[in-house]
């Protein structure tokens, strides 16, 4: 595993801006497609996303740079830095990854407080999903009130052109459309979230 931007030994939750400590309601937001032709198993598709991340944002909107320079994949413990147009340059660790998914949360000052996962699966036919989800707050009130008037639309736009990024990556695009969904938390869900972990978990790698 890797421990860039944290000292060996360290706690992978350590510092981070947990969605308690946000402001406004806890939103779950869902991004996510079924890929035409798709030309690799899930497993190995989130092999390439974990590779490849910063590649599939849309740089227009969001820039993802590692803060070390790293042959392999992200890796639990690795931070990104995120600079996200007319709002300024932040950071997110790795906090999880395994064989289907990938899970990033905020750090201190970033505009969400959260996490947000990145996972591949089948349906019952067969085809590979690659879905996206978030749970988080805004960061403080001020951005709450900021996010209001602009920054749902940009968050939306970025999550979709990334799935559809990977989609054409690794298929021909995605079937029928892209889903976007948002879900207002109640408080019996998020007491029982686990905020170490991922936002949902991918299984079904094998047809």
């Amino acid at each position: 595993m890797g421990e860039a931007g944290m000292e060996a030994g360290g706690d992978l939750c350590d510092g981070l801006l947990a969605a308690a400590e946000g402001h406004g309601p806890l939103l779950q937001r869902d991004y996510w497609a079924v890929i035409e032709r798709c030309g690799c198993s899930p497993s190995e598709l989130m092999e390439l996303v974990a590779r490849r991340f910063p590649e599939f944002a849309p740089e227009e909107l969001v820039v993802f740079e590692p803060e070390h320079e790293r042959d392999g994949p992200l890796e639990p413990g690795d931070e990104l830095r995120v600079q996200i147009r007319g709002a300024g340059t932040f950071r997110v660790r790795i906090i999880h990854r395994d064989r289907q998914s990938l899970t990033l949360a905020t750090l201190p000052g970033h505009p969400e407080a959260g996490r947000i996962t990145f996972g591949a699966y089948r349906n019952e036919r067969g085809d590979v999903i690659f879905h996206i989800r978030s749970r988080a707050r805004s960061g403080s009130r001020v951005k709450y009130l900021g996010f209001r008037t602009g920054g749902e639309a940009m968050q939306t736009n970025t999550w979709t052109d990334f799935v559809n990024a990977v989609a054409l990556t690794v298929g021909e695009g995605v079937i029928g459309f892209l889903h976007a969904e948002t879900t207002l938390m109640e408080e019996a869900h998020e007491s029982a979230d686990d905020v170490r972990g991922p936002t949902f978990l991918a299984r079904g790698d094998e047809t």
